[in-house]
């Protein structure tokens, strides 16, 4: 089994390099542009239906919102490689994972609502000012957030290779006096008086509700300009709560791709991580959470130079 896993693993990455060599990703990306821009042009007569009064207008706003929301997640963005790379850096069991991707999608969804209904009804601001606070100052919050996830991952992940060299120094210096003319193993429990490192159940836990915060908010303040216009244009023509709930069917399609894509990446960490024993298990772990964090902290970093 572990070695159909990793196999699997080094397939699909095989395929994912190919792909990219030959150019697909490109043709690809320009599809689903495409796609985007023609999801909008059915948004537009979704929403003037629904202002005629036509039956089933609600219903088709929503599958259309729903539809765009897909697209916009296949696209670039940063919230799906948030999502993966947390994945791959924290042993987090897939189903909490999976509610993570689903929450931060929402959440987005709510930022939108909140961002359009405080800045035109309150504020009085304009459908252009709104769409340029939400790619400004309130997207470049969330980048800085990904930013202190990434660098908190870094450093627990070299505090992790810190206690393990640690631990191993303190059990050679506990093993110096004696030898032993038997082979053994160190358990987790090997009765020796001393931890050699985290067990697996205890890697597999959330360790706090600090890193479900900052990936969720790190997500959510990166609101989705298809929300954000819908929400507006809906709001001026008097059904505002028809787009809220457009918002809301849109963050359900984003959360469809987030939700796979965790699924990917505990699979992707799962297979890799099976071909290791034991004691380099509790090694492998903590260093994958250092590259993780870097990966990600990088990639927002350079998601805030391209506002500057």
């Amino acid at each position: 089994m572990r070695r159909t896993l990793t196999l699997a693993g080094l397939g699909l990455a095989l395929v994912l390099a190919a792909l990219w060599l030959s150019g697909a990703f490109d043709a690809l990306s320009g599809w689903i542009g495409a796609a985007q821009r023609a999801t909008q042009d059915r948004l537009a007569a979704a929403v003037r239906a629904l202002r005629a009064g036509e039956p089933g207008a609600v219903a088709g706003l929503l599958v259309v919102c729903f539809g765009y929301g897909v697209l916009h997640a296949t696209g670039p963005g940063h919230g799906k490689a948030l999502i993966g790379g947390y994945g791959l850096a924290r042993r987090v069991p897939l189903a909490r994972l999976s509610v993570l991707a689903l929450a931060s999608s929402l959440a987005q969804a709510a930022v939108a609502v909140v961002l359009v209904y405080a800045a035109v009804a309150v504020l009085g601001l304009t459908r252009d000012a709104v769409t340029a606070a939400g790619g400004g100052w309130v997207t470049a919050t969330g980048n800085l957030m990904v930013v202190g996830l990434g660098l908190w991952l870094v450093i627990r992940g070299l505090r992790g290779l810190g206690r393990l060299r640690s631990t191993a120094q303190a059990g050679s210096r506990d093993h110096d006096p004696h030898t032993h003319a038997h082979d053994h193993d160190h358990g987790p429990d090997c009765g020796c008086g001393h931890a050699h490192g985290p067990t697996l159940d205890q890697a597999a836990a959330v360790t706090s509700f600090r890193d479900a915060g900052l990936l969720i908010a790190g997500i959510a303040l990166r609101p989705c300009s298809g929300a954000l216009l819908l929400l507006v244009l809906t709001w001026q023509l008097g059904i505002g709560a028809a787009g809220i709930a457009g918002a809301f069917a849109m963050g359900l399609g984003v959360a469809v791709v987030t939700v796979a894509v965790a699924g990917v990446a505990v699979w992707a960490r799962e297979g890799g991580l099976a071909v290791l024993p034991e004691g380099r298990l509790r090694w492998a772990l903590p260093m994958v959470e250092v590259a993780a964090g870097l990966i990600i902290a990088t990639a927002a970093i350079m998601l805030l130079l391209r506002q500057i």
